[in-house]
C-alpha cells in the first residue's frame, strides 16, 4: 500500500488558534487539513469557548456573542477559505523525520509542517454540582466572565499567582471577593500576596476547601459550602459566582516525547515566535501560553503559526 499524499500543513486542534491558522494557511493556498478533535482526552471541536455562554471581549461584537456561535463562525470561515476539517482525534504523531507522521483513527497522514493548537483544559475542584453549574456561575476565567458579575459577591478558589490575579481583578468589579485556599499560606509570589492582603474587598479563608456549590435547582450559583480543614466545620457562604483558579492542564500527551516542553508541561516555543524545538512544527494558542489564555491572543498566535509555516515551506523548497 502506497503512502498517503504529503500535506503542506496539518493543524491539530480547532479552537481560536487552530481555526485562525486554518484561515491563514488556506488563504495562502496551502490546502491545510485540520483535525478538530472528538473530545477524547479533552480536545473539543471549537475549543474551550464551546463551554462559554457569553463572550463580550472578542473584538467586533458590540452586543457580545455566545462561545459556540463565535467558534461556528471561525469554522465556517476556515471551511469557506478551503480548509479541510476532520472531526476526529489525533492518537499519535512522529516528528523524528520528514515528512511528519500523524495518525487518526488508525489512518496515517503525512505533513511537511504541523501546527499544534490542542489548547489547555481548566482544572476544576471535581464537585458534582460544580460541573452542573459551569457557565451558570462557575467559571475558570475572571477576565472572560468577571464583568458578568459586576456588583455581585463572588468566590475564588486557589493559592497561586493566578488566584491572586483573579481575586484582584474581581475586586475591581465586585463589592466582596471570598478567596478560599486549602493550605495555611499561599504559594503565590510575595508581591501578588501583598496586593491581595492590602485589598479590603478580598476576604481570605486559609485551611479551607469548598465541598459543595449551590443551587442547581435555581440553575445558578447562590452559595458555596466551605469546610474548615482544621476544625471540620462547614459553613455556607452566599455568593453569586465561583471562580476556580487552580491551574490548567495543557493537552500535550500526544507530543510530550516529540517536542520540548516547559517544566509545567506547556510546549516550549522560541520567544516571539511559534517555532518549537522541531523545525517545521509550530505551536499556537493555550498549548504554549499559560499567561494570557484569551481567545484573541490564541487567534493571534494562530495567525503567526500559519505565516511561519508558510515561510518555512518557502525557505525549505517544500511548497
Amino acid at each position: 500500500m502506497s503512502d498517503p499524499a504529503v500535506r503542506n500543513v496539518i493543524i491539530i486542534g480547532s479552537g481560536p488558534a487552530g481555526l485562525t491558522a486554518a484561515i491563514y494557511a488556506a488563504r495562502a493556498n496551502l490546502k491545510p487539513l485540520c483535525f478538530e478533535g472528538f473530545n477524547a482526552g479533552g480536545l473539543i471541536p471549537g475549543g474551550q469557548l464551546m463551554f462559554t455562554t457569553e463572550v463580550e471581549n472578542y473584538p467586533g461584537f458590540v452586543e457580545g456573542i455566545t462561545g459556540p456561535e463565535l467558534m461556528g463562525r471561525f469554522r465556517g470561515q476556515a471551511e469557506h477559505q478551503g480548509c479541510e476539517l476532520i472531526t476526529q482525534d489525533v492518537e499519535k504523531v512522529d516528528f523524528s523525520s520528514r515528512p511528519f507522521k500523524v495518525w487518526s483513527e488508525g489512518e496515517l497522514y503525512l505533513a511537511k509542517t504541523v501546527i499544534l493548537s490542542t489548547g489547555a483544559r481548566a482544572n476544576y475542584i471535581g464537585l458534582e454540582n460544580e460541573e452542573k453549574l459551569k457557565n451558570r456561575g462557575v467559571s475558570a476565567c475572571a477576565v472572560c466572565d468577571g464583568p458578568l458579575f459586576k456588583g455581585k459577591n463572588v468566590t475564588v478558589v486557589g493559592g497561586g499567582d493566578t488566584a491572586m490575579e483573579e481575586a484582584s481583578y474581581l475586586a475591581g468589579l465586585c463589592p466582596e471577593v471570598l478567596l478560599v485556599h486549602r493550605r495555611d499560606e499561599f504559594r503565590a509570589s510575595k508581591t501578588m500576596q501583598a496586593r491581595v492582603f492590602a485589598n479590603p474587598k478580598i476576604k481570605v479563608l486559609f485551611s479551607s476547601e469548598i465541598v459543595d456549590v449551590f443551587d442547581v435547582t435555581a440553575n445558578k450559583v447562590t452559595g458555596v459550602a466551605v469546610k474548615n480543614l482544621k476544625t471540620g466545620e462547614v459553613v455556607r457562604h452566599a455568593t453569586e459566582g465561583l471562580f476556580v483558579a487552580i491551574g490548567h492542564t495543557p493537552l500535550t500527551d500526544i507530543v510530550k516525547d516529540q517536542v520540548e516542553l516547559h517544566p509545567n508541561g506547556y510546549v516550549k516555543v522560541e520567544p516571539g515566535t511559534t517555532s518549537t524545538s522541531v523545525a517545521g512544527v509550530f505551536a499556537a494558542g493555550d498549548v504554549q501560553d499559560w499567561v494570557y489564555r484569551q481567545a484573541i491572543t490564541a487567534a493571534g498566535t494562530g495567525c503567526m503559526a500559519a505565516l511561519e509555516a508558510e515561510r518555512w515551506l518557502v525557505v525549505n523548497d517544500a511548497h
